[in-house]
């Protein structure tokens, strides 16, 4: 695997692009969305993306390793993708947005440490993971006393199952091997060409392994899948690091070659 850093939680990535806590609809800083953000979809990227340009795509940097938390903007509502630190200034930053669903791609700590600040701000949000991850995401604050243990799930996400946000829609796809229970969001309708990959894949690397739960064989399963189900010119959003394509992943990443 790459570089197993210990007390990471995510890959053999590095965090060492700027970081603003951004906002997001209207009120981002230099990582909101739409066309001014470094992150932004939805039109305003040069492999495919998503085909709806009223549709947008934020980030926050959450927590300490500056996980991408992803707010997915369609109509007047939206999505919250990994909220693994600060719920509560996340949740003030929604204006009149309606909160669907709060997403987490996987169980730990970094990416679902913010959910029950969150869920108490916006108590009608659906918070939903997949249940191999749902004891892993209850025990957050073990990991590290900023993180609050996640609440009990509205509902569990499995493979093929869907998520609507206005004109968008999310398909799941089980990619376990960082943890047990990771999964893949891939954009649908207006929000076709936007992935969602949490920790299965990153810029040049994918997730680690060696965590309670990791499994190399099974990983290597899940970014076969990647590779030959996804369309190339779509947009991975990993959660930690850099937007890429998997167009360049596949021409460059080490964990996507034969």
């Amino acid at each position: 695997m790459a570089n197993q850093n210990e007390g990471c939680s995510c890959g053999g990535h590095h965090h060492d692009e700027e970081h603003a806590h951004g906002g997001c609809c209207g009120h981002h800083g230099e990582h909101g969305h739409g066309e001014h953000g470094h992150g932004g979809c939805c039109g305003h990227h040069g492999h495919g993306g998503c085909h709806h340009a009223k549709d947008q795509i934020g980030v926050f940097k959450v927590g300490p390793l500056e996980t991408n938390c992803y707010i997915y903007v369609s109509g007047n509502e939206c999505m919250i993708i990994d909220a693994g630190a600060s719920g509560a200034e996340i949740a003030a930053q929604l204006l009149n947005l309606e909160l669907k669903y709060i997403v987490a791609t996987h169980g730990h700590a970094d990416h679902v440490g913010g959910v029950k600040a969150l869920k108490l701000a916006v108590p009608g949000a659906q918070y939903l993971i997949n249940e191999a991850d749902n004891e892993l995401a209850q025990r957050a604050h073990n990991s590290n006393e900023i993180y609050d243990d996640a609440p009990e799930p509205d509902g569990f996400l499995h493979e093929g199952d869907a998520l609507s946000v206005g004109t968008a829609q999310f398909k799941i796809m089980e990619t376990p091997g960082h943890t047990p229970g990771g999964i893949v969001l891939v954009g649908e309708g207006t929000a076709t060409g936007a992935v969602f990959v949490g920790d299965t894949l990153f810029q040049g690397s994918a997730g680690r392994t060696d965590l309670p739960g990791g499994n190399f064989e099974t990983l290597k399963a899940s970014l076969n899948r990647i590779k030959t189900e996804l369309d190339p010119t779509s947009v991975i959003l990993s959660g930690h690091g850099n937007q890429t394509s998997l167009e360049a992943e596949l021409a460059t990443n080490p964990f996507l070659q034969d």
